[in-house]
């Protein structure tokens, strides 16, 4: 090649057919669930009001604005109920009544009207295969009374009934059941403070269908339904007779997940949405072991969308996402529903480290490819919380700063969930940067933006590397070529071009191993997996890139590791 111009990625966007940063997002049309881009806040680590150390409703409140200019259509929070917090709220004392630690029920409802007044739809989490062991419920159960029907309790094996009630096994290590008092065991597929309810017991389904209207008479658009594959048990609750039976984000087939007795759930719950105005939604977190069983959760009468684990764990290698997104579409296809794709979340190793290793920039590099990758293709798009802003996982956390339940349990899930749930920056030199008013003092740690070292002091609930001030939103802010700016970008095209979001698309031959190249109306996408720059015709007016092109006209060189959006005739 001659003439060799180099395009960066901030030299891409015509501005004069994008819509301009900061501007309103995508009316609430209807069937918006089937192509939004959704924004998971995980609320202990997002903004803090009080200075506290920990996220809260008030400090998400304040931010709203920047998810608007970021240009998501919808925000997801955690649970940010009253519990105990031995599962970073996912162990639930009083599904009607919001935490202390993150607020009041008013400062739940400003902030749902403070999100619709800038355009943001708001999903809450539901948690309703177990609750905390502090609940009213477990309480009751605790002290005899007929409440201990609403979980599942059974008398243990052995001549005394000193062995548990079979051989299954805590997704967070260990055996799944804790024996009482009186000699007998409870069921807690998780922590021992989340003991599982009892879905064959109507009043389950009552309590539940209540607090959902709750919900949503407060004006909520929708619903995460966490472990929604596991309210149902298979009958007679049979040993399995392997160990390790469950991962967290597993694909495992078991007698205690994915049961087909939890369709009848989502069916009713379908109903209840479907009585609201305003197309109000239900998210599965389901873990099921094929595309074709994911399918089952977002047929026409049950849930709206469902997350595909298959795409999160994909490697990067060409071949194997081809075969994943194939297999997704066709799955979800099949019974007319959108594909929901996503990357990272609260539960997992971030993208960005799980691509590159101990390599940050080759990790930065393909997560910026993935992201564009996603955002490109049909349906449905989930991001996670600081993903926008390159953030690595935090792989030294001290033992001492960690909080994730499985830490602490025997042959747990490797226990570092932590690790992606460190709060974001915001701005500032020194941590909290921004994410609340307390100040940790100097750090110790030798962070350098590559997720290394940590900070000391009480400004976040854990502790923060010191080289995040170059990856905070007000570091990458109008910055050529930063990741936040790149999200950006990659929003408002995705918001104008019709041919994005909701429909079709077709394969194109790949021009090189490694490639991936897909059309769809309006629009061609080209992402190189391999290790090696590859060099095409060019394929059309670039719209964005993850990385700088050479284009000297006629033909381009699409480097390793880099994915390039194309408007095309």
């Amino acid at each position: 090649m001659s003439l060799l111009r180099t395009v960066h990625p901030e030299n891409t966007v015509h501005p004069e057919n994008l819509t301009a940063p900061g501007a309103e997002p995508r009316s609430f049309a209807s069937r918006w669930w089937r192509d939004a881009v959704i924004y998971q806040v995980y609320v202990r680590s997002f903004a803090d009001g009080d200075g506290d150390g920990i996220g809260d409703l008030p400090g998400i409140r304040a931010r709203l604005p920047q998810l608007a200019r970021l240009g998501v259509d919808a925000v997801w929070l955690t649970p940010f109920y009253a519990s105990p917090q031995a599962d970073g709220g996912y162990d639930v004392a009083d599904y009607r009544r919001v935490d202390p630690l993150f607020g009041t029920l008013d400062d739940a409802v400003q902030l749902v009207d403070s999100a619709h007044d800038v355009g943001l739809r708001v999903i809450v989490d539901v948690v309703p295969n177990h609750t905390s062991d502090q609940h009213e419920w477990f309480r009751a159960a605790l002290a005899n009374g007929p409440e201990r029907d609403l979980y599942h309790f059974r008398q243990g094996r052995g001549a005394d009934g000193e062995l548990p009630p079979n051989d299954w096994e805590s997704v967070f290590g260990g055996p799944a059941w804790t024996r009482v008092a009186d000699g007998s065991w409870y069921l807690h597929l998780f922590a021992p403070q989340q003991p599982d309810l009892n879905w064959e017991n109507p009043a389950v389904h009552a309590e539940f269908d209540s607090i959902l209207r709750f919900w949503l008479d407060r004006g909520v658009d929708g619903f995460r339904i966490d472990v929604a594959h596991g309210m149902v048990k298979a009958a007679g609750m049979p040993d399995i007779g392997a160990r390790e039976q469950a991962k967290m984000i597993g694909s495992q087939v078991l007698p205690f997940f994915d049961q087909d007795g939890v369709h009848a759930i989502h069916r009713g719950w379908r109903r209840l949405l479907d009585s609201y105005e305003g197309e109000r939604i239900g998210v599965a977190e389901a873990w099921a072991p094929s595309p074709e069983r994911l399918a089952l959760y977002v047929r026409p009468d049950e849930l709206h969308q469902a997350f595909n684990f298959q795409f999160l764990n994909c490697p990067w290698d060409a071949t194997a996402m081809r075969a994943v997104v194939d297999a997704s579409l066709a799955a979800t296809g099949s019974v007319g529903a959108p594909t929901t794709w996503v990357l990272s979340n609260h539960d997992v190793v971030r993208h960005l480290t799980r691509y590159g290793a101990d390599d940050y920039r080759k990790g930065l590099r393909r997560a910026r490819a993935a992201a564009l990758l996603m955002l490109a293709l049909p349906g449905s798009a989930y991001l996670y919380q600081g993903e926008e802003l390159g953030l690595p996982e935090v792989t030294d956390l001290p033992d001492e700063a960690r909080q994730d339940p499985s830490f602490f349990r025997t042959d747990g899930q490797d226990g570092l969930r932590d690790g992606c749930r460190v709060p974001i920056p915001w701005d500032g030199d020194r941590a909290p940067y921004g994410f609340g008013s307390g100040d940790t003092g100097a750090g110790t740690g030798t962070g350098t933006g590559t997720g290394t070292g940590t900070g000391t002091g009480t400004g976040s609930w854990l502790p923060q590397p010191d080289g995040w001030k170059l990856l905070s939103v007000a570091a990458q802010t109008g910055v050529e070529g930063s990741t936040l700016e790149l999200y950006r970008r990659a929003l408002a095209v995705r918001r104008e071009l019709p041919g994005l979001g909701d429909g079709g698309m077709e394969w194109l031959p790949s021009p090189a191993d490694g490639v991936l190249d897909f059309v769809r109306p309006g629009f061609r996408c080209l992402l190189n997996t391999g290790a090696e720059p590859v060099e095409l015709p060019t394929p059309g007016r670039l719209l964005v890139t993850s990385a700088a092109l050479a284009d000297d006209g006629g033909s381009v060189t699409l480097a390793a590791d880099t994915c390039t959006w194309w408007a095309i005739r």
